[in-house]
């Protein structure tokens, strides 16, 4: 086991933060970002352009701000593994 991980009370592996690198700090980035990302298209109205374009009527559950939103949902992963302590 590396100088990195120790094993804490009931077995459960625990990593030092100072020895995340950079793959951990980007997987953690992702939700965050992808959820900022919805929130700005949703308020600076990015989807105008394309409204013009579409032959069906606007769905809530498309376009560029429900991607984002579906995109920071599925990278919640590592949130949830840093939150519960498991490596």
């Amino acid at each position: 086991m590396s100088e990195a991980c120790s094993s804490g009370p009931g077995g459960a592996i625990r990593r030092n933060p100072a020895a995340f690198g950079a793959a951990d700090w980007l997987a953690l980035a992702a939700s965050p970002t992808f959820a900022l990302m919805a929130v700005l298209t949703t308020v600076l109205g990015g989807e105008s352009m394309s409204m013009p374009c579409s032959a069906s009527p606007a769905s809530p559950l498309s376009g560029m701000a429900m991607m984002y939103l579906l995109m920071s949902a599925f990278h919640l992963a590592p949130w949830l593994r840093l939150i519960r302590g498991v490596r």
